[in-house]
């Protein structure tokens, strides 16, 4: 099985432990309420949240995707960091056996962070991906994250 790993990383005036309660800790409360165009709703099915947990995304009707489950691999909040793998949904999973993601947030010098993501993809094999093969996804994904910021900017005693 091969593997093709992809990183990214976005700079935010927003400070990481904010972010990273936001996007990692609560997710599952508000981005249904920050993006209901985009995601319908974000449940565990598994575990409360810690390592371990099952959480499914489910997207809101007319997209490409129904929903996806992610596992909590690490969950570290004293240094803002989360790593979970993609175990299921309705994409390209005739071409992957899993994506594990890691996130970090770390403090950057103005006050914000700087949000570093790898995603790696374990691929069936005989099997290429290309960047452009997941770049609407990324593109979601940082769509989601700009959009945390800005609820953050405009709510600054939210996670504060």
């Amino acid at each position: 099985m091969a593997v093709t790993t992809f990183t990214q990383e976005f700079t935010t005036p927003i400070a990481p432990s904010r972010m990273f309660n936001a996007l990692i800790l609560d997710s599952h409360n508000l981005i249904p309420k920050i993006a209901p165009q985009g995601i319908k709703s974000i449940e565990f099915i598994e575990g409360n949240g810690g390592v371990g947990s099952i959480k499914q995304t489910n997207f809101a009707e007319g997209g490409h995707l129904k929903y996806l489950k992610h596992k909590i691999d690490a969950l570290d909040s004293n240094n803002l960091v989360c790593k979970y793998t993609l175990i299921e949904g309705d994409v390209i999973f005739n071409k992957i056996e899993s994506v594990v993601y890691e996130v970090k947030f770390e403090a950057s010098s103005n006050g914000g962070c700087v949000c570093k993501m790898s995603s790696e993809y374990h691929l069936k094999a005989g099997v290429e991906l290309r960047e452009e093969d997941i770049k609407q996804g990324k593109e979601k994904a940082m769509g989601l994250y700009k959009v945390v910021e800005e609820y953050l900017s405009t709510n600054p005693n939210a996670y504060a």
